[in-house]
């Protein structure tokens, strides 16, 4: 990773991540397959000027769908689970 904004791909809104955030203070982002838990957590603190107290990161396997009568797989992802210090909340994703 040369830059930390190339770390976080996208927010994951689901109604489970939904629930993390309004009730345990946690964050669910798609981040790069190559990144750890420091900068994932460096990442965070640097673009949304919030504390993060815990990471936690698991791979997803990509599916396998069919395209008319050939099987195809999609990519495999990385998620993080991202617990934020009390008080602290990321403004961007409360407004979706």
């Amino acid at each position: 990773m040369s830059h930390l904004c190339n770390v976080i791909r996208k927010p994951l809104i689901t109604e489970r991540a939904t629930d993390l955030m309004a009730k345990q203070n946690k964050v669910v982002l798609e981040v790069d397959i190559s990144a750890n838990k420091c900068q994932v957590k460096k990442a965070v603190e640097q673009i949304f000027k919030v504390k993060v107290t815990k990471v936690n990161i698991s791979r997803q396997k990509g599916k396998v769908k069919m395209t008319k009568r050939i099987p195809g797989k999609q990519v495999d992802w990385k998620k993080a689970v991202v617990t934020l210090k009390d008080g602290d909340s990321i403004e961007l994703l409360e407004n979706s």
